[in-house]
């Protein structure tokens, strides 16, 4: 989703193009319902063709039960021997399936025929239908018994009639025919309903695709697009990977435009000072020229190191994972590596430290890089001597430093950590940067800078972080 203009100016290979991509998200999807609807119709198919035969073997079992109760109700009884009428209208019944043969028998209690075919045997005695053979064909049988208690016959008169199965299976054909029919339009109906449903599941993606296409190269601001819940991750990922872009990219621009600030002033002060020491014939004045040269140096040391700082902090802020560590190394290792050259004595530095491990989610590089700047400003705008301290309160970690001077007015605490700002400590020496690091780092880990008047009476400047979750 990265133009090749935009991924050339942030350093980004360009990523594959559809065509060297896999198969498209529509064809899965479409493919995945297709097979779906393909099965669902093949399931519906049998159910269909099973349901036609049941249909037909009812409606025509319904004919042959009707039609042997008819000839049943016409038995009657002559001079001790079964005596059958066949009626015209149990024929008719039959007659509705007109290519079928017919086939019946009319068996008195001893099993004798007494009208009909003999050659069709009848079921065992219970059961009401069976299936059988007759010239050749398969034919459909339905039994009715029906009870006779006289003095000259006692017993059960059974009456079969069948048919063959031709009509049967052409209504079945039939049913089948119109379920698929109905089926068929159907799956047109649901295929069309696929398609709307896959085009408009993925037009989130499209408006994401549009969104990023319309967008300058330089915009690399949140995407504010309206998306389903479902998608919404996958925005706001794409939102966190742009502002973590965005952040540096703006890094190398503040340090371009930090170098361009504050160092072309000194490098210039210090070449002309060069220019003017290489003609000076006066050696005592040569050397206030060197020393003057070697002040500026080390100024332009340091301003230079605030710079590199505070690009590398917002570097590892997105760079480097972040572990569970001791804020009581963090402090150690601040005093150790805090400038020297700030201290007329090594007790001006002192360490306040718990017996109990202050545990935090951080970065101890970073960590220690922001308490280092709050000990270089305490020295420079503070009085010793100057405390670096390790502390928790409400379930939160602190890591402070603390002078013995008044501190900043209140009024200037909010926007102390503004770059440039002009209560930030710009000077010839300092960028005034240090309080800007210091605050980077604590948005990084999800703190925050803060300043107060200790209950000692000392000027406080604290990192607020978060206490991390889980097991110390």
């Amino acid at each position: 989703m990265c133009r090749s203009a935009r991924c050339a100016d942030l350093g980004i290979s360009s990523l594959p193009t559809a065509e060297g991509a896999s198969a498209s998200l529509s064809l899965r999807l479409a493919g995945a319902l297709i097979l779906l609807i393909a099965a669902g119709g093949t399931a519906v198919t049998f159910a269909a063709f099973a349901y036609g035969r049941q249909a037909a073997q009812q409606a025509y079992d319904r004919l042959l039960i009707g039609a042997a109760n008819q000839i049943a109700g016409a038995v009657t009884l002559r001079d001790g021997a079964v005596v059958v009428d066949l009626p015209v209208s149990a024929f008719e019944l039959l007659a509705l399936a007109p290519d079928d043969r017919i086939v019946y028998a009319v068996a008195d209690p001893s099993g004798a025929v007494v009208t009909g075919y003999d050659d069709v045997p009848f079921p065992p005695a219970g059961r009401h239908f069976a299936e059988g053979r007759f010239g050749g064909e398969a034919v459909r049988l339905a039994v009715v018994e029906r009870p006779f208690a006289e003095r000259a016959l006692s017993g059960v008169v059974r009456v079969m009639v069948g048919q063959t199965l031709r009509a049967r299976e052409d209504l079945a054909r039939q049913i089948t025919r119109n379920a698929l029919a109905v089926l068929a339009l159907a799956a047109v109906l649901m295929a069309a309903l696929t398609v709307f449903a896959v085009r408009s599941a993925l037009a989130p993606l499209r408006r994401i695709e549009r969104a990023l296409a319309a967008r300058s190269p330089q915009d690399l601001s949140p995407l504010d697009v309206s998306v389903p819940r479902e998608i919404g991750g996958l925005v706001a990922t794409l939102s966190r990977f742009m502002a973590r872009l965005d952040r540096q990219l703006q890094a190398t621009r503040n340090l371009i435009a930090d170098a361009a600030h504050q160092l072309r002033t000194p490098i210039a002060a210090m070449r002309v000072q060069s220019e003017l020491a290489a003609e000076e014939t006066d050696p005592q004045r040569q050397s206030e020229i060197i020393a003057r040269i070697h002040d500026r140096s080390v100024n332009l040391g340091r301003l230079a190191d605030q710079l590199l700082s505070h690009a590398m902090i917002i570097h590892r802020a997105d760079a480097e994972p972040q572990e569970r560590l001791d804020l009581r190394a963090v402090a150690i290792r601040a005093v150790e590596e805090s400038d020297r050259d700030l201290l007329v004595s090594d007790s001006e530095l002192r360490l306040d430290l718990p017996e109990d491990p202050v545990r935090a989610l951080g970065d101890a590089l970073s960590l220690a890089e922001a308490c280092k700047n709050l000990v270089t400003n305490a020295f420079r705008h503070g009085r010793p001597p100057v405390t670096v301290a390790v502390w928790t309160e409400s379930g939160i970690a602190c890591l402070g430093v603390r002078d013995s001077g008044p501190g900043m007015p209140e009024s200037h605490w909010e926007n102390a950590p503004v770059r440039y700002g002009r209560r930030s400590g710009v000077s010839p020496q300092s960028a005034g940067l240090g309080l800007v690091i210091v605050d980077a780092v604590a948005q990084a880990h999800g703190g925050r800078l803060r300043f107060r008047i200790a209950d000692s009476g000392d000027f406080e400047g604290a990192i607020v972080l978060p206490a991390p979750e889980g097991p110390a």
